[in-house]
């Protein structure tokens, strides 16, 4: 790779690392809440797979921070570069669109990755966990980041104002997480959620992580390596196609 990505790259990872307090910090504390809150309320009375409810949820919050921020990395950074027109100086150096979409992806990888750190350091005393396949944990911890980077860097394209990507984050993104079974096993829902759940793209990422963590699963580990697998590609397809063309970024 030349220069321009690997600048392009450290200019990302830098501009949400000044603001540690509320790119990584913050999310930190709202997981902490939902811990908390989740815990104090089910744990003694739930238990999925044999696994108490607090060893359950632990993995669930990790990977949904992961996720949440790594779509808030590249879809912010993009949007504060169109409406300040800032974003002039990304496109004008030799920067092949590859190069755009791996530094915007990766940066959203390592905010993503950094926060679930955090959450998981910062949840680890409230109950044991196990790394029944720690292998399974990485996979899917850099494959949900690198998809929700991608998505991220979707919206920031096509979005014109902030209110737009709020309403992107707010439909889409958050809905898919939380009824992704971050809180719950989707075994315990009726027939006809659980049909539904397993048309979530997000369900098969959060459940092949919680499954590096005790070697049990709703789903296969492999379907959801597969599912997450086609998902990534797709999207990598279409942002490099969106990026080639220019589309709201070079018209």
């Amino acid at each position: 790779m030349r220069h321009g990505f690997s600048t392009l790259l450290y200019k990302e990872v830098l501009r949400f690392w000044k603001v540690a307090s509320q790119t990584v910090a913050a999310p930190v504390l709202t997981a902490l809440l939902y811990l908390l809150i989740f815990s104090h309320v089910l744990e003694g009375h739930v238990k999925v797979h044999g696994v108490a409810y607090t060893a359950f949820l632990i993995p669930g919050l990790v990977m949904m921070s992961v996720l949440q921020n790594a779509f808030a990395n590249s879809s912010s950074s993009l949007i504060q570069s169109k409406v300040t027109g800032n974003i002039v100086f990304v496109l004008l150096p030799p920067i092949s669109y590859l190069e755009f979409f791996l530094a915007y992806v990766l940066a959203s990888v390592v905010r993503g990755v950094v926060v679930g750190a955090g959450v998981l350091l910062a949840t680890f005393w409230f109950a044991p966990l196990s790394f029944a396949e720690p292998l399974w944990i990485l996979v899917f911890a850099l494959m949900g980041g690198a998809i929700l980077g991608s998505l991220g860097v979707i919206a920031g394209i096509w979005a014109d104002k902030f209110d737009q990507l709020a309403a992107f984050q707010n439909f889409l993104i958050m809905p898919l997480t939380f009824l992704s079974g971050v809180f719950y096993s989707i075994n315990s829902l009726p027939p006809f959620w659980q049909r539904v759940s397993h048309w979530n793209p997000v369900f098969y990422m959060i459940d092949g992580f919680r499954h590096g963590f005790f070697g049990v699963s709703d789903a296969s580990p492999w379907l959801s390596l597969a599912v997450a697998g086609a998902c990534l590609a797709l999207l990598t397809v279409f942002t490099l196609n969106l990026l080639k063309r220019g589309y709201k970024l070079r018209a």
